[in-house]
């Protein structure tokens, strides 16, 4: 249906509730005549007559009268429609769907979550927790919550929470039988239980930093996870020496489960972000997480 044929439409239903051409008109901001001559036209369209003009009144012809009797409730169910999707302006309604890394989960989503439930009860969250590094567009995500040395250029991307230092760490039981590594490259006749990023074989290359520069060890662990967790859960029990990041590690450390080690040759990097594509049109749903976000966390300008 073109768009003149749902104003005439339109004119037809606003002549039958006013009685009126006049009364008509002035409901739809236009002259009685422009009116008159859209009926005019709807008729010949239409091949029959709907009115009968009078001096003093409009009355319906049975075909007229069959006609409203149709458009009716289907122009208020049109009606009704755009009412109801108007609200999503000032209440958002909808799914968002959010690819996390575990980490970045357990600090900066899982925690809001309930309040952003309760801001915005509307709308529903989808999420995946998952450390592998996928394209999220293609996968059909909104956002990820990644590392920023994992930020593709096309993102935009917030800083959530401080930088992260990892630092490598033992049970006291541990270090009493096997000693303490002085440098990084002493971890190579160490038990270390390392860790793999998802879908990889290899092992994750600990980080250091001395006199400015990066350094990675590449290890043949003893164990070797991938999950980090399991990872820390085992060098508590004296399996060796893991190594993650510092504030998960501290916990530890403060009940006296956990030594950290080589903290002169750790140094922090880019924490974790939340992030969506530059040009992804943004949602009034994808606008209310974000400022939310922003809010809560907090993250950084945008």
């Amino acid at each position: 249906m073109r768009g003149s044929e749902f104003s005439e439409l339109q004119g037809f239903m606003a002549i039958v509730e006013h009685g009126s051409f006049v009364r008509a008109a002035e409901s739809l901001h236009v002259t009685a005549s422009a009116l008159s001559q859209s009926m005019k036209s709807l008729e010949n369209r239409m091949r029959v007559q709907l009115l009968h003009r009078t001096t003093r009144r409009v009355h319906l012809t049975e075909a007229g009268g069959h006609l409203a009797a149709r458009l009716r409730p289907a122009l208020e169910e049109v009606s009704a429609a755009v009412a109801d999707t108007s609200q999503f302006a000032t209440r958002p309604r909808g799914r968002i769907h959010v690819h996390a890394m575990r980490l970045g989960s357990r600090l900066y989503l899982e925690p809001y979550l309930p309040a952003f439930l309760e801001a915005f009860p509307d709308i529903r969250v989808d999420v995946t927790l998952d450390d592998a590094s996928l394209d999220v567009v293609q996968q059909g995500y909104d956002f990820s919550i990644r590392l920023g040395e994992m930020l593709d250029q096309d993102f935009v991307g917030l800083p959530l929470g401080p930088r992260i230092r990892q630092v490598a760490a033992a049970s006291p039981s541990y270090l009493e039988d096997f000693g303490y590594p002085q440098t990084p490259a002493d971890l190579g006749r160490h038990r270390c239980i390392t860790w793999r990023w998802p879908g990889q074989l290899g092992s994750y290359q600990w980080e250091f930093f001395k006199d400015g520069q990066w350094q990675k060890v590449s290890l043949d662990g003893v164990l070797s996870f991938n999950d980090q967790h399991a990872a820390l859960e085992a060098a508590v029990r004296g399996a060796g020496i893991a190594f993650w990041a510092e504030d998960q590690i501290q916990p530890y450390v403060e009940r006296s489960e956990l030594v950290p080690l080589l903290t002169d040759w750790s140094a922090p990097f880019e924490g974790f972000y939340l992030c969506f594509p530059k040009q992804h049109q943004h949602s009034v749903v994808m606008r209310a997480f974000i400022d939310f976000l922003k809010q809560a966390v907090p993250v950084g300008p945008y």
